[in-house]
């Protein structure tokens, strides 16, 4: 059973030599949410999300409970999903402020596991420049696919949105 953690943790080390520098980009007053895939056999541990430049000193902002349930702290969100071996974790209302080291990880007796991405948000759209709605509006702005590995390791998929009110 030691030996999945030790696989599981290899991936992402190796991993590490594409990713550490991973930024992803969200837009002021959206919605950004990233996706973790995880290898199978990591469904019942705890996932969370923490803020920080350091591993040792991140502060975790949210966590699963082992199971698929969605968990809200604020404006931050997790939820696993066992059949699709990935958690995602949504930032509600991007401020400058967001701007930061985040940590994606699966806590594991011992020290956990995860791997660091930089989110940077950018200024909102202005809502001149596109066609007048009714009323709040959500529009998907980008898509990307980031630090994909092999079938066993880790891929991370990014979605960001952006509001805006006329």
């Amino acid at each position: 059973m030691w030996l999945l953690p030790v696989l599981f943790l290899l991936v992402i080390q190796g991993h590490f030599s594409t990713c550490q520098e991973s930024m992803v980009r969200g837009t002021a007053i959206g919605t950004l949410t990233v996706s973790c895939e995880y290898s199978p056999g990591w469904e019942f541990y705890k996932k969370w999300l923490c803020r920080g430049k350091n591993w040792s000193s991140c502060k975790i902002l949210v966590k699963t409970t082992g199971s698929e349930q969605l968990v809200k702290k604020g404006r931050v969100s997790i939820q696993d999903n066992h059949s699709r071996h990935m958690f995602t974790v949504t930032l509600e209302d991007l401020w400058y402020d967001d701007e930061d080291t985040y940590w994606c990880g699966i806590e594991q007796t011992g020290t956990d596991i995860g791997f660091k991405f930089s989110v940077i948000v950018d200024p909102a759209p202005d809502p001149t420049d596109s066609p007048k709605p009714e009323a709040l509006m959500q529009q998907k702005v980008e898509s990307v696919d980031l630090c994909t590995a092999g079938p066993s390791g880790i891929f991370v998929h990014v979605d960001t949105f952006w509001n805006f009110l006329v």
